[in-house]
């Protein structure tokens, strides 16, 4: 559970390094902090075409470090990660939920809708702030994007071949 201290460092850091990640021809997919006696804050990022190489994350690191040392938005140490989304990545944008129409993913909304929270299938879009999805058991889902707590794609075949092809 995320506290309101957590979530407002959370949406400091966003605001804070969002401009020079832009600058820097990336874009933010997810901050994150999680532990209590360990602090981790995660910081995924990739390029406009969906790309992130090694040597980006290393970039993207030293320019948040320098950041936040200066802003110092989280109370106390904490360890610094900076990643790309991977395959199976989060899906934490509109345009995350546009680009990777057509494959498996799973949703996990803050409100239940029609009595369920948790939903699985085929990614179709979005279309008027409703994620749309086709359910395993073939029904058309329509779920409101503002009450997406976490998505992510679900590692196939497919997925894996899809992204074979766009590296």
């Amino acid at each position: 559970m995320k506290t309101r201290r957590t979530l407002n460092a959370i949406e400091k850091i966003e605001k804070l390094i969002t401009p020079s990640l832009n600058d820097m021809g990336y874009e933010l997919v997810r901050v994150r902090l999680t532990g209590s006696d360990r602090k981790v804050l995660q910081i995924m990022a990739e390029k406009p075409d969906g790309t992130m190489t090694i040597a980006g994350c290393t970039e993207v690191s030293e320019m948040v470090s320098a950041l936040l040392d200066v802003e110092d938005p989280i109370q106390g140490a904490y360890e610094l990660e900076v990643s790309s989304p991977g395959i199976d990545r989060p899906l934490t944008r509109p345009k995350d939920f546009e680009r990777w129409a057509g494959f498996e993913a799973k949703v996990e909304l803050e409100q239940a809708v029609e009595g369920q929270r948790r939903y699985r299938g085929k990614l179709l879009g979005l279309k008027d702030e409703l994620v749309l999805m086709q359910a395993d058991d073939g029904g058309r889902l329509e779920l409101p994007f503002s009450e997406v707590r976490k998505a992510k794609l679900i590692l196939t075949d497919e997925l894996i071949a899809a992204s074979m092809r766009r590296a």
